[in-house]
């Protein structure tokens, strides 16, 4: 039998509990992987805590794994047992050492990329490469703010538009993750605690503002990102690590002619081909070194409560992954 996760209820992270689930052979179209990896994220948390009803119960949480495919279904082409894959699923099902699933959902791993890094970055890969190619197409010389800069699309961020030519302004916490994100590119850093993020972002742009704001936060630091914004500039709130954020006003916007967005990755990837192109284009930024995360925190399998916690208590950086 194989393990998995399973959540009868929605709560804090007790309610993840290892089961004992009957995968089976796979169907048409369908490949069965043993998993070795998986991504953690904070959907899983926002699912787990009740904020996202999305997945019905019980049901397994988790949107990303990596691993080995041991058995391929009829009618699947282009992939093979032994070969490793990573995939995205909205369907969830992830936190699992085995499963069946539709062989669209695959990507092959390139070699010189492990699965660990493949499994608990495509999300926030394919994320910032959506966020800076797509949502908001960033162009060299423009200046843009990420809050959460240490998070793990946030170093992402702040340095693939580095490479691109931004001057990037970064959110953090503290200072030991100021440290961190200046090594990835960022330009300026605001310790949000202890200064004003507007009126620094403000001083530092000489009273213009910011192209773009990438805000992951949301409810804390929402408002403050759509000060942070220059006439014609762009909010893109792609996350709710604080919480929903308040009704806006859409007359606010009016001030600088201003935009607001929140995109989902998966409508952005929905066609297989810009999937495949998107995850493409993070592996060769892995493998050229455009992209050098900070390795992932691992956690054990049945760890996931810690992983959780620890997550939602700010004490991560970077990628969070279960080893199976």
């Amino acid at each position: 039998m194989a393990k998995a996760l399973v959540m009868r209820e929605t709560g804090g992270p007790e309610v993840l509990r290892v089961e004992e689930v009957d995968v089976g052979d796979p169907g048409p179209g369908e490949v069965r992987i043993k998993q070795t990896a998986i991504g953690v994220n904070f959907h899983d948390i926002y699912v787990r805590s009740g904020l996202y009803q999305t997945l019905p119960l019980p049901g397994i949480p988790g949107l990303e794994a990596a691993g080995e495919i041991t058995a391929v279904g009829e009618g699947v082409g282009g992939f093979a047992v032994g070969e490793r894959v990573v995939y995205v699923s909205g369907n969830y099902g992830a936190y699992a050492d085995e499963r069946l699933i539709s062989a669209d959902t695959l990507v092959k791993i390139p070699d010189g990329v492990d699965e660990i890094s493949a499994a608990s970055m495509m999300v926030r890969g394919s994320t910032a490469h959506v966020l800076l190619h797509q949502v908001f197409p960033l162009q060299a010389g423009q200046t843009i703010l990420v809050q959460s800069a240490a998070g793990g699309v946030g170093q992402l961020l702040v340095q693939w538009a580095h490479h691109m030519g931004a001057t990037v302004i970064g959110t953090v916490g503290s200072e030991e993750k100021a440290e961190l994100v200046r090594a990835r590119g960022c330009d300026h850093v605001i310790l949000y605690r202890q200064e004003d993020i507007v009126e620094r972002v403000r001083e530092i742009t000489q009273g213009e503002g910011v192209a773009v704001a990438y805000d992951s936060v949301g409810k804390d630091t929402f408002y403050k990102s759509l000060d942070c914004l220059a006439p014609l500039g762009h909010l893109v709130n792609f996350g709710q690590s604080s919480g929903p954020v308040e009704p806006m006003p859409v007359s606010l916007l009016a001030r600088g002619s201003n935009t607001v967005v929140r995109p989902m990755r998966g409508h952005y990837t929905r066609d297989p081909k810009e999937r495949d192109a998107t995850a493409a284009a993070f592996f060769e930024a892995l493998k050229s070194g455009v992209l050098t995360p900070e390795p992932p925190r691992v956690y054990p399998f049945e760890q996931i409560g810690q992983a959780h916690q620890d997550m939602e208590d700010r004490l991560t950086s970077g990628a969070v992954a279960l080893k199976v």
